[in-house]
């Protein structure tokens, strides 16, 4: 075909044909896109390269057929690979123009690594927690975030260690702490939180001198899984930029055919 007839061809856009059963919807978009990113850390600004799993949406009004799926990936192409939470905004503010939408919502999950230093040896290893950064706009200016870590750590049963004669029962949990914020917090900041509430923090990598150190460290500090969420919500409430949050905290039994769960969710 001459290049001349070729762009005067026009395609048929059937996203933009009416829908005549006037329901709107909520959200319609992409997920599921893994997305390659790179992270700021906290000491030294260095740029830590992960790989996001993205949902991108926005509301689509009762009058028109479809969106425009291309124009999701297009928005996050654009935008480039360097993630940074300043940056939502942008992103979300680029996807209601393209989308000619009223809300747009975007979602980034990740792994992030932190170096750990073994608690005697000093050995270093890579440890891997869950992010999650979700943000939402509207045309009218509004702006949520929320940031949420997911944080594996251990915890050693009161009950057990008050009612045993030799030892007490521990296991491996997770912590999800998700906040909204009146100031950016770092990643390592919410996760260092998390830590500190546990019975222990978890490693990687352990000498025989380290696994005897966090034992006796998780033996001398035992909380219930009501602690843990207890404690973070204590310290989220003492912490000045955070303006809300919800922590969840699961126990992987180690004697039972269960897991022990607790939650606090609290606007301040």
């Amino acid at each position: 075909m001459p290049t001349s007839a070729a762009s005067d061809l026009m395609l048929k856009d059937t996203q933009n044909e009416p829908d005549h059963r006037r329901i709107a919807i909520d959200k319609v978009g992409i997920k599921g896109l893994r997305f390659p990113v790179r992270i700021r850390d906290k000491d030294g600004g260095v740029l830590q390269p992960t790989v996001a799993t993205v949902a991108l949406t926005v509301d689509l009004p009762h009058h028109y057929k479809g969106t425009h799926m291309s124009r999701f990936v297009e928005v996050l192409h654009s935008h480039g690979p360097v993630l940074q939470v300043d940056q939502m905004h942008s992103i979300l503010d680029r996807m209601l123009e393209r989308l000619h939408a009223e809300k747009a919502h975007v979602d980034f999950e990740f792994p992030f690594f932190l170096e750990k230093a073994a608690p005697v040896t000093g050995a270093k290893s890579l440890l891997d927690y869950g992010v999650r950064l979700e943000a939402c706009a509207s045309k009218g200016g509004k702006f949520d975030l929320v940031v949420t870590v997911r944080v594996p750590v251990t915890t050693l049963c009161p009950c057990s260690k008050a009612i045993s004669k030799h030892g007490a029962h521990n296991q491996r949990g997770e912590v999800t702490f998700a906040v909204r914020f009146r100031r950016s917090i770092w990643v390592e900041d919410l996760i260092r939180l998390v830590e500190t509430c546990a019975s222990s923090e978890l490693y990687a990598l352990l000498k025989r001198p380290d696994e005897k150190a966090v034992t006796e460290r998780a033996y001398e500090n035992p909380v219930f899984v009501e602690d843990l969420v207890r404690a973070v919500a204590e310290k989220a409430d003492a912490h000045p930029d955070i303006k809300w949050y919800r922590v969840e905290a699961e126990n992987f039994e180690s004697i039972h055919n269960h897991n022990a769960f607790a939650q606090i969710e609290r606007k301040k």
